[in-house]
């Protein structure tokens, strides 16, 4: 960064190519070595996507996790899909986490801010989400798991109208491996998938909040492959979408989502990425999903 110009592909190859933790102590020894922010110095030497990109990857994970929650929830309106990418699919101890950072970081409280900002069943959803509850011992009970779907299929499918209390409740509290066996036991009842019936009790943003628990808990990797694919489907590209979930895990399944990706979509990731962006952004996401750079 020093004198004119930037040299682009050597902040890719470093900033692109290490932790989360090692960034945080490059840019310890970086202010120790020159008395100078990273973070300030990327900002005055690049722009745009790629300037977002570099800087989402220099915060510490949980600090940027409350960033984007806090745009989702700032200015008029609500970005409820940001809402459910983060509370639907972190684990109790990441949510308690990003609590009490976000706490620290903006002074108010992240469910009384979840409680301002929504409403009706998909606010409660949220809210149970935020006391991050959930069983996580990993224990099944086949009994238990064919009493709740038929708890699921008395509150939806076999009465008039949803009580959105029981699907919040199983949906919010059971481990996942046990909400694995309620679906297929669901299914077999039923003889169709529970995302059928969430589709059919649901609309807005409580059924894309609940699908999401669901498809989190049959395939988190395929999840996440539709969230980048609708980053980029139909005209323009939803940056901030695409960057987030790259920087958000990176360093926990990309390689499986990108194998989702493709088996979903019939295409590689790369080919899409290189699609939708240019120049050093689109070289910089490259790196970070692991491919080498093309043309």
């Amino acid at each position: 960064m020093k004198g004119f110009g930037t040299d682009e592909d050597k902040l890719i190859e470093i900033i692109c190519r290490r932790s989360n933790e090692q960034r945080q102590e490059i840019q310890r020894q970086y202010k120790t070595h020159f008395g100078k922010d990273l973070i300030e110095d990327i900002k005055s030497e690049t722009s745009a996507n790629f300037q977002k990109l570099l800087v989402g990857l220099l915060r510490p994970i949980v600090d940027y996790y409350c960033a984007e929650l806090n745009d989702a929830m700032a200015g008029l309106g609500t970005d409820e899909e940001v809402l459910i990418e983060i509370l639907c699919t972190l684990s109790n101890l990441e949510i308690h986490t990003i609590k009490n950072q976000y706490l620290r970081l903006y002074g108010a409280h992240l469910e009384s801010e979840l409680k301002s900002e929504t409403s009706g069943n998909f606010k409660r959803l949220l809210i149970s989400l935020c006391t991050a509850a959930r069983d996580e011992s990993g224990r099944v009970d086949p009994n238990k798991a064919k009493e709740d779907a038929r708890e699921l299929l008395k509150a939806g499918e076999l009465r008039v109208g949803t009580d959105e209390s029981m699907f919040n409740m199983i949906l919010c509290q059971r481990n996942y491996q046990q909400l694995k066996l309620i679906f297929q036991e669901y299914e077999n009842m039923t003889g169709h998938s529970f995302e059928k019936a969430l589709k059919k009790e649901f609309s807005g943003d409580i059924m894309e909040g609940l699908i999401a628990i669901y498809k989190c808990v049959t395939n988190k990797a395929d999840y996440f492959a539709s969230r980048l694919h609708k980053s980029m489907a139909g005209i323009g590209t939803n940056d901030k979408q695409l960057i987030r979930v790259i920087i958000t895990r990176c360093e926990i399944d990309l390689a499986d989502i990108k194998v989702a990706f493709e088996r979903l979509y019939g295409k590689s990731l790369k080919s899409w990425i290189k699609g939708d962006t240019s120049g050093h952004y689109k070289h910089a996401l490259y790196a970070l999903v692991g491919e080498q750079r093309s043309s």
